[in-house]
């Protein structure tokens, strides 16, 4: 097996969001005071890298990129953060995606208003064998369409774990996206929406597929539920904190879990950080805001295991 570079490789949304705080959402013909605005570096992929960086791992991103302005605001982000940023592409026009982000702040809900002009997937060129296989964990989410099918299929064929998120029922490749993940993690809205069940547990299991290692489906304050093949669903409780923004609790979640199968985490103990640097991340305005590093996230697993609340 090939010598890895890194722990965790993404590929998918990379983002600029644009955050506007208000006290309650616009109605129609209406008008909405905005308390406050700021900017940060959002996207699937991109947030989870950045989970993942901040708790210690290795993480880089491999994406298709110009050097506009947009362009310009990711890299930097990810840099700034630790992301290695040399298996980016550069490409005339491409850019990430820009989000307008609406957060009501007395109640911890948003509505997200996003752009996907000029946004372009890499092609089988820009995805070289030799970069997949240097990482110890593939993450993909569904923007990326068939080249995150192939990334993955290069990764399983190198013994590589591969996570998975979907935020979109139909998009290109579906079929040998689901087939190629081993590791999926989802909300329960989109697991429930490919499945017809509405209970997270009974989804888990019915998304499972030849090769997988598990299937997580997240469902906000209620927790998560995992299934791994030849075991029934287990559901792992949402951490206890107050929040303040739920603004990429979901990305945290992925980029967490991701790095904990990097350091030879199983899937249990996956679950439990994910949820714990997820829940942390809450506590805090933005996208970014608030995602904790490895020694926050085990000193409040280890204060809830030993509370009862998280199962050794």
């Amino acid at each position: 097996m090939p010598v890895t570079t890194y722990d965790v490789l993404g590929l998918g949304a990379v983002a600029v969001d644009d955050l506007l705080y208000v006290d309650e959402f616009p109605r129609p013909d209406g008008k909405t005071q905005v308390r406050a605005t700021a900017r940060a570096g959002g996207g699937l992929a991109g947030t989870a890298l950045v989970a993942a960086a901040r708790l210690g791992a290795r993480a880089a991103y491999c994406g298709v990129l110009d050097e506009d302005d947009l362009s310009a605001y990711t890299l930097n982000e990810l840099r700034r953060e630790g992301v290695d940023c040399g298996p980016v592409v550069r490409r005339a026009g491409a850019r990430p995606y820009h989000s307008v982000i609406i957060v009501n702040r007395l109640q911890p809900q948003r509505c997200i208003l996003f752009s996907n002009a000029n946004v372009v997937a890499p092609t089988p060129a820009d995805l070289p064998e030799s970069t997949i296989a240097a990482a110890q964990v593939l993450f993909v989410d569904h923007t990326a369409g068939g080249a995150a099918a192939r990334a993955a299929a290069l990764a399983r064929r190198h013994g590589r774990a591969v996570v998975g998120d979907i935020e979109q029922a139909e998009f290109s490749e579906r079929e040998a996206f689901l087939e190629s993940v081993n590791h999926l993690i989802l909300n329960q809205e989109m697991a429930a929406g490919l499945t017809g069940l509405a209970d997270p547990a009974a989804s888990a299991a019915a998304l499972l597929r030849p090769g997988s290692a598990a299937v997580v489906v997240t469902h906000g304050a209620a927790g998560s539920w995992w299934a791994a093949p030849g075991q029934p669903a287990r559901h792992q409780p949402a951490l206890s904190v107050e929040v303040v923004d739920t603004t990429g609790c979901g990305d945290v979640f992925h980029g967490a879990y991701a790095a904990c199968l990097a350091w030879g985490g199983d899937v249990p103990t996956a679950v439990q950080v994910a949820t714990v640097a997820a829940g942390l991340k809450a506590r805090s305005s933005g996208g970014r805001g608030g995602i904790p590093n490895r020694a926050e996230v085990e000193q409040r697993l280890a204060a809830e295991r030993q509370g009862g609340t998280t199962p050794a």
